[in-house]
C-alpha cells in the first residue's frame, strides 16, 4: 500500500502538464485536470498512511510486484479516463477505452470527431502515450530513486520480451538511461517536424506519439492531414527507431553501432520491415501507382503497423489483399523486445523459427542434439517453453476476446481485427468500422470495456495479467 501510494503521487504529477495547458489556453480543460490531480494525491497519501504500519513494505516479492503492477495500469487508466467523462467529451465506457488506448499505446480511439476539441484534453491523450510508452512503472523508477527493495519485480512485470535484460547494475540507473534514450529521441524528433513546416504543438505531440509507437493525432485523419512526403519520412524513421530495443541502443552508444546489427533481433526487425515494404509497394504499383508513391506509402504503413504505431497516410483498404495481408502479419509480429512497440516481438519469432529447425534436423538425425542459439547463446528448454506457451495464449486470448467481442453484435472482420489491434496496440483494424478512416466509437459500452482490458493485457504480456486468475497466486503463503 505504501509503494502503491508513491506511485499514486507520480500520477498526481503526471496530471499537472495538461492542467497548466488548460490554464494557459483556457479551455475549461485546467480546473478538470486540477480536480483530478487533488484526488489522485489524497488517495496517494492515505495509502502511505495505511501502508506506512506495515512491517514488510521495504521488501517487494514477486507475487506483490505483480498487483501492484496491475493494480497501477487500472487506477491509472481510470484516473486518465475521468477528464475525457466530467468534460462531455465521451460516455464513461468510452472514456476509459480511451485513457487505456493511450496508456498502453494501442492508439485507437473512441472519438467520431477529433478536431475542434479542447487542445488540453487533446494533449491529454498523446502525454498518455508518452507515458504509458516506455512503462509507468519504469519512469517511476527512473525519476524517483529510493525506490523499496524489490523493484525488480515491478521492472519485470511490466518489461517485454524473455531476456530481461539490465544495461547497468543499478536498476534506478537502468531506469534513467531508458529514460533519457527516450527523452532525447522524442525531441529530436519534434526538432525535425518544426523544420517540416509543423507548428510548435504539433511537433511535440506527434514525436510523442510516434517515440511511444502510440498513433493518436490531433486531426480526423491522422497524418493525412498534413500531405507531406517530408513529415511522413521523419515520423517513419522515428517508428522505425522506437521499434528498436533501447537498452541495444544504449549498448551501441557505448560499444558502437556495430552491435546492432550483430543482434539478432534487430536484423530480422530491418530484413521483415525492407521485405514487406518491397512487397507491399509491389502490390500498390500493381493497383496503378506509380512506383515513388508505392514506396512512399508502403514504408510508412508498414512501419507503422510493425512498430504497432497506427499511424494512417491513406486509406490502406483500399489497398490489393496482398498488401493487407502484410500488414495483418504484422499484428502478430510487432518490433523488438525492450522497444515500446506491442505485439508478440520479433526475438520471440527468431527463436520458434529456429526451435522449428532443430526440430526438424533432430528428425532428419536423430543422433544430433544441436541447442537453439539466440545472439550467439543457447536457449534454455525452460525458455522455449515460455515462448511456445505465449504463442498459445496469444492465440487463446484472440480467439477467446473475439468471440466475446463478437456476441456484442459486430461483424466477423471488425470482432477478429479490432480485438487484434487492442492485443497488439497497433490501433486499426480492418473494414469499415474499425479501419483505417473508421473509429470504435460504435462498438458497445460492453465491447469497449472488454477491449481495453485487452489492451491490458497486451501491453503487459499476458502472463502478468492472466496470472491474477490462478488460485495458487491468491491462495500461496509463502513470499515469492
Amino acid at each position: 500500500m505504501f509503494l502503491l501510494g508513491k506511485i499514486l503521487y507520480f500520477l498526481g504529477i503526471v496530471f499537472s502538464v495538461p492542467m497548466l495547458l488548460g490554464f494557459f489556453y483556457g479551455d475549461g480543460g485546467g480546473p478538470i485536470f486540477g480536480l483530478c490531480m487533488i484526488a489522485i494525491l489524497l488517495l496517494g497519501l492515505f495509502f502511505r498512511l495505511v501502508g506506512r504500519s506495515a512491517s514488510q513494505w521495504q521488501e517487494i516479492t514477486n507475487r506483490e510486484g505483480i498487483l501492484i503492477v496491475v493494480v497501477t495500469w487500472l487506477l491509472a487508466a481510470g484516473f486518465s479516463a475521468v477528464p475525457f467523462a466530467v468534460s462531455g467529451m465521451l460516455d464513461p465506457a468510452g472514456a476509459f477505452f480511451e485513457a487505456m488506448s493511450g496508456l498502453t499505446t494501442m492508439g485507437a480511439t473512441a472519438l467520431t470527431v477529433i478536431e475542434g476539441r479542447p487542445l488540453s484534453l487533446l494533449f491529454w491523450r498523446i502525454w498518455l502515450h508518452w507515458i504509458g510508452g516506455l512503462g509507468i512503472i519504469v519512469i517511476f523508477i527512473a525519476l524517483l530513486p529510493g525506490l523499496s527493495g524489490g523493484s525488480v519485480h515491478l521492472f519485470n512485470a511490466e518489461s517485454s520480451g524473455f531476456e530481461g535484460e539490465r544495461i547497468l547494475p543499478r536498476l534506478q540507473k537502468t531506469a534513467l538511461a531508458l529514460f533519457r534514450i527516450y527523452a532525447f529521441i522524442t525531441g529530436a524528433t519534434a526538432v525535425l517536424l518544426l523544420a517540416c513546416g509543423l507548428n510548435l504543438y504539433d511537433a511535440v505531440t506527434h514525436a510523442m506519439s510516434a517515440i511511444a509507437t502510440g498513433g493518436f493525432s490531433g486531426y480526423n485523419d491522422s497524418i493525412a492531414h498534413f500531405g507531406s512526403l517530408r513529415v511522413e519520412m521523419v515520423l517513419g524513421l522515428a517508428m522505425v527507431v522506437a521499434g528498436g530495443n533501447f537498452a541495444l541502443y544504449f549498448n551501441a552508444v557505448q560499444r558502437g553501432p556495430r552491435v546492432l546489427l550483430k543482434n539478432d533481433e534487430f536484423r530480422w526487425y530491418l530484413v521483415l520491415l525492407l521485405t514487406l515494404t518491397g512487397i507491399v509497394a509491389t502490390g500498390l504499383v500493381s493497383q496503378g501507382r506509380s512506383l515513388g508513391e508505392g514506396l512512399r506509402y508502403s514504408f510508412f504503413h508498414v512501419v507503422s503497423f510493425i512498430s504497432t504505431t497506427g499511424y494512417v497516410a491513406t486509406d490502406f483498404d483500399q489497398w490489393p489483399s496482398v498488401s493487407k495481408i502484410c500488414l495483418t502479419v504484422l499484428y502478430f509480429t510487432g518490433a523488438c523486445a525492450g522497444s515500446t512497440a506491442g505485439g508478440i516481438k520479433i526475438s520471440r519469432f527468431v527463436v520458434l523459427v529456429r526451435g522449428i529447425k532443430v526440430g526438424v534436423d533432430k528428425v532428419l538425425h536423430p543422433g544430433d542434439s544441436r541447442p537453439v542459439l539466440y545472439n550467439g547463446r543457447e536457449v534454455s528448454n525452460s525458455v522455449l517453453a515460455l515462448v511456445l506457451s505465449f504463442f498459445f495464449l496469444y492465440i487463446v486470448v484472440l480467439v477467446v476476446s473475439s468471440v466475446l467481442l463478437a456476441s456484442t453484435g459486430v461483424d466477423i472482420l471488425t470482432a477478429i481485427t479490432g480485438v487484434a489491434a487492442c492485443l497488439s496496440s497497433v490501433g486499426p483494424g480492418f473494414g469499415p468500422v474499425v479501419g483505417a478512416t473508421g473509429s470504435f466509437s460504435s462498438i458497445t459500452p460492453a465491447g469497449k470495456v472488454l477491449l481495453a482490458f485487452v489492451m491490458m493485457i497486451g501491453r503487459l504480456e499476458m502472463y502478468t495479467v492472466l496470472i491474477l486468475f490462478s488460485r495458487e497466486f491468491w491462495q500461496g503463503h509463502s513470499r515469492w
